[in-house]
């Protein structure tokens, strides 16, 4: 009796419908609460937003190096070319959030929360999702080096057309995680954590010499 392949969900992709939205050019605070605003071209290096409230807004080519926005609270808003190094949004909520074309290092988002986040375009390097929750999530076109997923959710994630190198899954649960389009799928801990998750064919070629380790299976000519 054939067997019928069981159907990946579709992810549930953000729909962010921003209102007309008013300049804002001052600077976070903590708590801070930010409906309608546009942020552009500002430089928010070093700041301290912790436990701030962001609703439809735009953030728009600003420096966001070191800036401290744990506990944050982001809500329909757009990201787009944000840069920096070292942005904390460790315990974050991040829910209907686009972040378009990004050019990070160092993010700390472990124990956040991600639902329904699109990542397009852009590198993030040495990204802290740590034990982070992610739920309708996609990772398209981006390049993601040494992502560090260790003790992470994955439900209804999809890495389309991205590059992940060095990725580590250690400890990670994954349900319905669609990594078939990744155009490079580099693993450097965790590959037993791929339950869950369904890969292509070449994938698993590519993927052979790391399940044997893994396994402790010696493979020789």
């Amino acid at each position: 009796m054939a067997t019928r392949k069981r159907k990946i969900p579709a992810v549930r992709r953000p729909e962010v419908r921003l209102p007309p939205l008013t300049a804002y050019d001052g600077g976070l605070e903590p708590d801070g609460d930010y409906d309608g605003l546009e942020f552009a071209g500002l430089d928010l290096a070093g700041q301290e937003g912790a436990g701030a409230r962001f609703m439809d807004c735009a953030v728009r080519e600003c420096a966001v190096d070191g800036a401290r926005l744990t506990s944050a609270r982001v809500l329909d808003c757009v990201l787009s070319g944000v840069r920096g190094v070292g942005t904390d949004l460790a315990g974050a909520t991040l829910r209907d959030v686009e972040i378009v074309d990004a050019r990070l290092g160092g993010t700390q988002l472990h124990g956040a929360v991600l639902e329904r986040v699109l990542v397009k375009g852009g590198k993030i390097d040495y990204l802290n999702l740590r034990t982070a929750k992610l739920k309708d999530v996609v990772f398209e076109g981006c390049v993601l080096d040494e992502p560090d997923f260790g003790g992470a959710v994955l439900e209804r994630v999809e890495f389309r057309d991205c590059v992940l190198r060095g990725a580590d899954f250690s400890g990670a649960r994954m349900k319905d995680v669609d990594l078939r389009t990744a155009e490079r799928l580099e693993i450097a801990r965790g590959v037993e954590a791929l339950a869950g998750a369904v890969i292509s064919t070449a994938q698993l070629l590519d993927l052979a010499p790391v399940f044997a380790a893994q396994l402790g299976v010696r493979v020789e000519d």
